[in-house]
């Protein structure tokens, strides 16, 4: 019930749908109600005419309209008797005609409400769960899969906002339409309500037992299709190297057993979704049929003064409807339970606390003008230590470089100056302020970041170079890719700054792509350059233009860069050696070289390779 409250404040201002949801429903109850009602005097006057029977002068009590039968008794007779059999039945079925129209109008009324009342909870709750999701730190997609983040935001919440207003309609209307259907009939008979509410508990019992273990289901039906998700889009985005490796047959067969573990639960579920309708369906003849034989009997037997032949009939039809919003409700568990289910799933994403936060006292800083400074930072993986007692300074318009064998600790390193993760211990200066209390949107937009890999969007190449600035001019992109050696390819594409680049942008090489990433950062015009390993997968001559363009970035600038390839920073102000996690070596490139350490057995290797 916790999980069901929580998913209904997404539907948040509720009122604005809930109150006209409830004014339209009550009408259509009442007007649906009456339809059937409106049986009792239309065959009252049907029969009245081929019995052949006086009009009787109708008493001179009138009944008011709680009085149910007898009202619509009393008022059949005023028109039979002043107006003749036919000029009742014409009175009799206009009654109806507007009785339908307005139990179908006000029903479309609430249908439109409710379906209002759905967009609205998905639109809040994907935006909660996205927004969240986003805000996350890094380390949490570390240990996600990518596929089952997915699943959640897409599929999962589409089958919650069937559950959140499938559960209105069974908490208000159906249950509303069952107790005016209820009243009505002990109107008509009590006596034959009585005896048909014996048969009514057994119908529940037995559709209560079919959908027990829908829920579970849900559950184990929700984590195989993200698991499966999962390894689609690895399958996609890996679709060169598992063709490579000759994997095609063990990729098909991993996908092929997820998807038949999915289908096997989704079979499952449906057989008992499925069933509880036709179940429903045809315990409801059966109580009718039981119903018939017992009133049919009373009225063959005239053991009832009470109860006529057409408002027997009348009994019949408005009986057979009562398994309808029963039936409803039976119905409604199977998606309310599969619905329960995603949106734990999903409250669980939202739940999720990033570890890297604001603190209440943050302030935003607007420029760089003195130095980034590391004091006794170290930095672990839960129980795998990375960085250890780091002590660094990077002075403002020095170039650093990093450098030092792999899985030494050279990315973590840069990935704490912008926030992504914060040490266990230690402090990060930025102008002698801890970037602890500096708002990490103010601490990043000081900074441009180019990574190895080259990250871009299914977009065209000039909102790839404009990405996160919605201001930026045709002129301004222009000038941020002639610094990045990126303007002549780009004219020489189909479209030239309009291109579409693919998806991750395929349709241009590594060193195209890479001189985009950078042309984005030249765009920022960011005081500070954090630069990991931008030219080590590309070719010699990509690398040339990359790192000319580099060095057209780093002008002027702070920069801290991680160096594959050491000939590429043999002019930095600093050289850092970091391995195992620690400064072991610091210095230009010469006093490193003369140092005969870890730096020149590097250098001495790349050299003779």
């Amino acid at each position: 019930m916790k999980t069901y409250f929580r998913l209904l404040s997404f539907a948040k201002p509720i009122e604005k749908f809930a109150i006209p949801y409830i004014i339209t429903t009550i009408f259509t109850v009442i007007f649906s109600t009456l339809n059937l009602v409106l049986l009792v005097p239309l065959l009252n006057t049907i029969f009245f005419t081929k019995q052949g029977a006086a009009a009787v002068a109708p008493s001179a009590i009138r009944p008011s309209i709680i009085h149910g039968l007898d009202f619509f008794k009393y008022y059949t007779n005023f028109f039979i008797y002043h107006y003749g059999p036919w000029g009742a039945l014409k009175f009799v079925c206009a009654t109806i005609i507007v009785s339908v129209l307005l139990s179908n109008l006000f029903r479309y009324l609430s249908q439109r409400i409710m379906e209002n009342l759905r967009v609205h909870t998905l639109l809040n709750f994907r935006r909660s769960v996205f927004n969240n999701v986003m805000d996350l730190h890094l380390g949490f997609f570390s240990n996600e899969r990518k596929g089952d983040i997915i699943s959640k935001i897409a599929s999962d919440v589409q089958v919650v906002q069937y559950s959140v207003t499938g559960t209105l309609q069974v908490v208000f209307k159906e249950p509303l339409q069952l107790i005016a259907y209820m009243v009505t009939l002990f109107s008509i008979s009590a006596r034959l309500t009585f005896y048909s509410l014996l048969i009514i508990p057994v119908s529940a019992f037995i559709i209560s037992r079919i959908v027990k273990r829908l829920k579970q289901q849900a559950v184990a039906s929700q984590q195989t299709y993200g698991t499966m998700i999962s390894y689609l889009d690895e399958a996609l985005s890996g679709v060169k190297i598992i063709k490579a490796f000759n994997a095609t047959a063990f990729i098909k067969s991993r996908f092929d057993k997820e998807n038949t573990k999915y289908s096997s639960i989704t079979r499952s579920m449906a057989k008992r979704q499925q069933m509880a309708s036709p179940v429903s369906e045809f315990l409801g003849v059966l109580m009718v049929s039981c119903i018939i034989l017992y009133g049919g009997n009373l009225i063959l037997n005239e053991h009832s003064a009470m109860l006529d032949a057409a408002s027997f009939i009348g009994y019949i039809a408005i009986f057979s409807q009562v398994m309808r919003p029963a039936k409803a409700i039976s119905d409604s568990f199977s998606t309310i339970h599969s619905g329960i289910a995603a949106g734990e799933r999903v409250l669980a994403l939202i739940d999720e606390k990033p570890m890297v936060v604001d603190a209440p006292n943050a302030v935003a800083i607007d420029g760089f003008s003195q130095a980034i400074e590391f004091q006794h930072v170290s930095f672990a993986y839960q129980d795998k230590q990375v960085l250890s007692d780091i002590n660094l300074i990077v002075p403002k318009g020095k170039t650093v470089a990093v450098v030092g064998p792999s899985g030494g600790g050279k990315s973590t390193l840069m990935d704490l100056i912008p926030r992504f993760m914060d040490p266990q211990s230690g402090e990060i200066l930025v102008d002698g302020r801890s970037i602890r209390n500096i708002t990490a949107d103010s601490l990043r937009s000081i900074m441009g970041i180019v990574n190895q890999e080259s990250i871009l969007f299914n977009d065209t190449i000039f909102n790839n170079i404009a990405f996160g600035k919605t201001n930026a001019t045709l002129e301004q992109v222009e000038a941020a890719a002639r610094i990045a050696n990126a303007h002549t390819f780009i004219t020489n594409t189909e479209n030239g700054y309009e291109t579409n680049i693919g998806d991750r942008g395929t349709k241009l090489s590594g060193g195209q792509r890479q001189r985009i990433c950078i042309a984005r950062a030249v765009l920022n015009n960011p005081p500070i350059m954090l630069l990991d390993e931008a030219t080590s997968a590309l070719d010699t001559e990509s690398e040339k233009l990359v790192q000319d363009a580099l060095n057209n970035l780093m002008k002027n600038r702070t920069s801290l860069i991680i160096a594959h390839r050491l000939s590429t920073i043999q002019n930095a102000d600093i050289i850092v050696v970091l391995n195992n996690g620690a400064i072991v070596e610091t210095g230009k490139h010469q006093d490193l070289t003369d140092q005969n350490g870890l730096y020149k057995k590097l250098i001495d290797m790349q050299t003779f390779q």
